[in-house]
This record gives structure tokens, sequence and C-alpha cells, in this order.
């Protein structure tokens, strides 16, 4: 096999493993299961003082701990960095950035998305990857945008969870009780007029609530402030027929913030 066709036959191979859903490589070299699954374990510590906690053992009340850390945290820096401190959450292992928000925190609109996901996770700002730009598209379309200086066309962008989950998959319904502490005292510390939940998984957090084809476009309140929630920018990627609703929920925030 000549060097060309070794070339194709690799693309070939390389497009089969994210075709399904591979997106990060590991390792540069290949790891035979096998022969670590033969391999004699290590003897683990027994006794209580050698015994470390795991992040996530069920021991820990990390619900409790992010509730503190998040109290302790007077205006939005300190929030930053109590959660960029915060250990009990396991997504924290793999993930290379903290992704903690982005636009302005004085908008009048606070927009809430899922979690990072793989470019998000490289630059540590939500939402820049394709559904982050088709966003910035929708935003401009009524007049408004996270670059803008004037809290009145503005926006202040942020997630669930600060930390990408593995392979992008939806965080679980620990992930966002741990984190559900520190996302309420992010909203009372922005104090936005309006908030915009994106998807399933803030609607999960803040209403208690999932199936965004059902519930997106009506108002609703959350910590005392109008919200509205919306199609995740993603989801509107792969199923291009439901912009006509998320045009209409984008004229519904704009009458809104007019009236």
């Amino acid at each position: 096999m000549d060097s060309s066709e070794t070339y194709w036959t690799d693309r070939a191979l390389l497009e089969w493993q994210v075709e399904l859903g591979a997106t990060d490589a590991i390792l540069d070299a290949p790891v035979d299961r096998y022969a670590l699954q033969s391999a004699k374990p290590a003897p683990q510590p027994t006794t209580p003082e050698k015994s470390a906690v795991p992040i996530s053992s069920p021991q820990v009340d990390a619900a409790g701990f992010a509730t503190t850390a998040a109290e302790t945290a007077t205006d939005l820096k300190a929030l930053a960095a109590a959660m960029q401190a915060f250990e009990h959450c396991e997504l924290k292992r793999g993930a290379r950035h903290f992704v903690f928000s982005d636009g302005n925190p004085d908008a009048r609109v606070m927009i809430i998305g899922e979690a990072p996901g793989r470019e998000e996770d490289r630059a540590g700002r939500p939402f820049v990857g394709r559904a982050g730009q088709l966003l910035d598209r929708m935003l401009e379309a009524i007049g408004m945008g996270r670059a803008a200086d004037d809290p009145a066309h503005s926006v202040y962008i942020t997630n669930v969870l600060p930390w990408r989950p593995p392979s992008n998959r939806p965080p679980d319904a620990s992930e966002i009780a741990m984190m559900l502490p520190f996302l309420e005292r992010h909203i009372a510390l922005a104090d936005p007029e309006i908030i915009v939940l994106m998807g399933n998984t803030p609607c999960q957090a803040l209403l208690g609530r999932t199936g965004i084809t059902r519930i997106r476009g009506g108002w609703v309140e959350v910590l005392g402030k109008p919200c509205l929630p919306m199609f995740h920018p993603a989801y509107l990627l792969r199923n291009p027929i439901a912009k006509r609703e998320a045009w209409a929920d984008l004229l519904a925030l704009k009458a809104r913030l007019r009236s």
C-alpha cells in the first residue's frame, strides 16, 4: 500500500470514530486493556487515616458546600473565584478551562445555557462554537449582543455548569443540583430584569421541568424575575425547522424589553 492509500484509509477510520462520538485524543499510543485487566492491582490503603474520600462520594454534601461557598460571594468576581476553587464536582478534573460568563454583567437580559462544549472548554467562554455564533446572529436580529456596552442592548451569558461534561453529554441531575446554589447566587448578583433559559438543562435546574418543545415561548417566573424558556441554538442547528418558533420567542423578548 502506497502512502496515498494509507492516508485515505487512516482518514476514513478517523471519520468513522468521529461519527461514533469520539471528540478528543487522550493518548499518543493505544493501550492494551487486556494486559491492564490481567495485571495485579496495586494494594489500596485500608486505614481511615490514609483513605481519601472521592470528590463524588455520597458522604460529601456537595450541594451544602456549594451553598456555603456561594453565600460568601459578595460580587461576581468573588463568585467566580469561589466556583473555581470548588473541589466537589468531578467534571473539574477533566475540563481544560473554567467557564464562568461572557457579555455585560449590567445587561437587562441574562441568558443561561447548559454547559460548555468543546470550543467553550478551549476558549474559557460560553457560547463560542457554532451554537454561539448562531446565538449572536439571533441577538443581532433584535438589536442586541453580548459585546454591546449599553445595558439596554446587551446580554449577560452563563451556563448551569462551568465545566465541560465528557463528550458533551447532558449534565445529570446530581451535577445540576450540586451547582444550583452557585447559579442562584449568580442571578442574584447580576440582578437582570429578564432571564432566558436556553434548553432543557437550565429549565430543569430553575423550573424543575423539562420538555423544552412544550414549555418554550411561555413566560414564567424564576427567583422573582420574568423568564422565557427558548430552544438552545445547538438544537436549532440540528432542527432548522424550529427556527420559526425561536424567531417568535425573540420577538416576544424584544416586546417585553420595550414594555
